[in-house]
């Protein structure tokens, strides 16, 4: 989300207007998504919250659960999205600030409604995998693995965890992370960025021992449907909806 508008991009910039979120929800609930991730991707970095009116009119539209993000720094912000229609709320620039609000808000929610966004990028020298934060444009020098671990044991009860390497390129999930990740945490584990062919999907289930995957501009343009990809799965062996 950016100004009230889908967007897409690659490598989280180069952002391209996709369209109105309520219509694209509310064809996406007719092609069997399972959930809904807004994420306002310009929010911290523009200093403004998360619109509350898109929640608004995207939970009048669709009654799968809707997670939302981007610029909430407040257990009131938190609130107000939840009494809007969101389901969950993600965290991420605001998590890393101050941590404690991960806490705050899984004591006033319950843990099941606070999601921890995580973006990360590999330190080709080193093999590191490390967190990002402000839409991507911050190297916080946090390692990727050991933020996760620290965010569950605050109170995270879902981690959303976007491969920024990977964001848009259409070349596959970051499978070797999400295993790490899937030995470090006991939580579900949502992947993020690289969804490009049908295969990828069945890869980061069965490789990357995610819980969920995430994907947009395959969706958006409508190279995949849900059900295709749902249905490649299901003939893996993987259990879906």
């Amino acid at each position: 989300m950016d100004n009230g508008r889908v967007k897409k991009g690659i490598n989280f910039v180069n952002l391209v207007d996709i369209g109105d979120p309520a219509a694209i929800a509310a064809e996406y609930e007719r092609q069997g998504a399972d959930e809904l991730v807004f994420l306002d991707i310009t929010a911290t970095n523009q200093k403004r919250q998360t619109m509350k009116e898109v929640v608004e009119s995207v939970s009048r539209r669709v009654f799968m659960p809707l997670t939302v993000g981007g610029g909430i720094k407040s257990v009131a912000q938190m609130q107000l999205l939840l009494k809007a229609g969101a389901d969950k709320i993600s965290l991420n620039t605001a998590a890393v600030v101050e941590p404690q609000l991960i806490t705050k808000g899984a004591q006033k929610f319950g843990r099941q409604c606070i999601v921890v966004a995580i973006d990360v990028k590999k330190n080709s020298a080193t093999g590191q995998y490390m967190v990002f934060t402000s839409g991507g444009q911050h190297g916080t020098g946090l390692d990727a693995l050991d933020w996760a671990e620290q965010a569950v044991s605050l109170g995270a009860g879902e981690l959303l965890v976007t491969s920024m390497d990977k964001d848009g390129t259409k070349s596959g999930f970051d499978t070797e992370l999400y295993r790490e990740l899937t030995e470090r945490v006991d939580v579900p584990i949502i992947a993020s960025g690289g969804a490009g062919k049908l295969n990828d999907f069945t890869a980061v289930f069965c490789k990357g021992k995610v819980d969920g995957a995430l994907a947009a501009s395959v969706f958006h343009y409508g190279e995949l449907t849900i059900s295709g990809v749902k249905d490649t799965l299901k003939k893996a062996g993987v259990n879906v909806r």
